[in-house]
């Protein structure tokens, strides 16, 4: 890949920023409900990540589909938090979403400011990730997309995953791990890439005008016989 983290993960990374960060960049990290956005963050930040999970109880059986998460035990109900410093002076800061509809009206909130998001995809459950999509969509904002892999995913070839996902052709799509450091870098890497491909070329700086250069005063004739 092109960059690579600048500073070690999981929490071990100063607190403040190096002297060398010239641009901060705000990324959100979003997908359906137990995709796998906490445990992405949790892999990736260089602080220790800020978590707003609750554990699930009786009264979210009817309104949270645990179909194919049974153990999953808690779930993020306002955001996650993390920070991953890459080479070259850029720090993205990472917000996770929730993915539950009933928290739908933080999304317009959460995603303000953010240049980009990744959007985690669970192949097991495709359908569970149009809802987000659209979001990101509908947001303006360039995305790519991660299949967090788990150990029962159907195999799928990439022709029919862009397809069921309606994936525009320039859309980077990646195969993820988020339990693992190196393969949630490399995710997030690949939409840092994309967004770099969508800046608008720096104009080139104008040339300076040339110097003025008064012309010289004409002899004059009540000098010029004068004695030296």
């Amino acid at each position: 890949m092109a960059s690579a983290p600048s500073s070690s993960s999981n929490g071990s990374g100063g607190l403040h920023l190096p002297d060398t960060t010239r641009e901060l960049v705000k990324i959100l990290v979003a997908g359906p409900f137990g995709v796998g956005k906490t445990t992405l963050i949790d892999s990736v930040s260089e602080i220790r990540p800020l978590h707003t999970e609750e554990r699930l109880s009786e009264a979210s059986v009817s309104v949270d589909d645990l179909e194919g998460v049974r153990n999953k035990k808690t779930t993020t109900v306002a955001i996650d938090f993390g920070r991953i410093s890459l080479k070259g002076g850029i720090v993205l800061y990472l917000f996770g979403t929730p993915g539950q509809e009933r928290f739908r009206s933080l999304w317009s909130d959460i995603a303000y400011g953010a240049l980009g998001a990744l959007v985690l995809v669970d192949t097991r459950r495709i359908d569970d990730s149009f809802e987000v999509l659209g979001l990101v969509e509908d947001s303006g904002l360039p995305y790519a997309v991660a299949l967090n892999t788990f150990p029962d995913s159907r195999p799928y070839t990439e022709e029919q995953l862009r397809r069921s996902l309606d994936l525009d052709p320039t859309t980077p799509m990646v195969l993820c791990d988020a339990r693992d450091q190196n393969s949630s870098v490399d995710a997030l890497l690949s939409l840092v890439e994309h967004l770099l491909t969508l800046a608008p070329p720096v104009p080139a700086a104008a040339p300076a005008p040339a110097a003025e250069v008064a012309p010289s005063p004409a002899a004059s004739p009540w000098t010029e016989n004068q004695p030296r």
